[in-house]
């Protein structure tokens, strides 16, 4: 197995560009990830993304360059949730490049969920990494989970206000939801500061990037608590993705 990844685009620049270097170790286990993802993606369909530039920009760095804060301290203690996981990303790139950070990776398809936690034991990570098969409306009203997190992110899951009223209840006090999104607009924005009011949320920051090789432009959308999230949220599964927040009237939600 080869130490490096053959890049099409210049693995320094890559690596210059997110601001962190992987380790010798980091390096095996994305080589190793990518590996696995193969094997997988032959018995299910996990992810298009496995190949060339489609892992090493679509899939590693595009998982990691909203956490560039959090790199510069990789291994601090950390509660993370990723929401959504799918095939494993962020939730697995993040785990591997973050030593410090724990992560729950949580989706509704049981044979991805499956693939994502045999991966995670191949990679050595299974005491880092816990994986469950459920839907998100569900972690999110469980007293173990609600409250609980550090940082809590989704990556293509849903309408910006849907991903908040998922992410928003996992938070701790001083904890941030990273919502990773594609092209945003004026309107998205919109949207969204009127949904994270009912959740006594805040937005912190839009952050942009220019992935490399021209793969187009990417947002991390930052949300804080201004407090407790009322009880009501997330409110039962279906709910949110059919009546998003900022859409469907408050009082009707009570």
């Amino acid at each position: 197995m080869p130490a490096h990844p053959s890049l099409e685009t210049s693995e320094e620049n890559l690596w210059m560009k997110l601001g962190w270097h992987p380790s010798a170790h980091q390096m095996s286990q994305f080589n190793n990830l990518q590996s696995l993802l193969r094997d997988w993606n032959a018995r299910i369909n996990l992810t298009r993304l496995v190949e060339g530039d489609d892992y090493w920009i679509a899939q590693i760095f595009d998982s990691l360059w909203p956490l560039r804060r959090e790199l510069a301290d990789p291994s601090k203690r950390r509660r993370c949730i990723d929401v959504g996981t799918g095939g494993g990303f962020p939730g697995l790139a993040i785990a591997i490049a973050m030593p410090g950070a724990e992560l729950t990776l949580v989706d509704s398809v049981k044979r991805k969920t499956h693939a994502v936690g045999a991966m995670a034991r191949e990679l050595g990570l299974s005491s880092r990494v816990h994986v469950r098969n459920e839907r998100i409306e569900q972690t999110g009203q469980n007293p173990s989970f609600r409250g609980h997190f550090d940082l809590a992110m989704a990556r293509a899951v849903g309408s910006a206000p849907v991903v908040a009223e998922y992410l928003i209840p996992l938070l701790n006090s001083s904890g941030e939801a990273l919502l990773f999104r594609g092209l945003w607009r004026s309107k998205d924005e919109e949207e969204l500061v009127a949904a994270i009011s009912a959740l006594n949320a805040y937005l912190c920051c839009i952050q942009p990037m220019n992935l490399p090789e021209d793969r187009g432009i990417r947002h991390v959308v930052r949300l804080k608590s201004k407090g407790i999230c009322p009880d009501v949220f997330p409110r039962p599964i279906g709910t949110p993705a059919k009546c998003p927040l900022g859409v469907q009237p408050l009082e009707s939600l009570s």
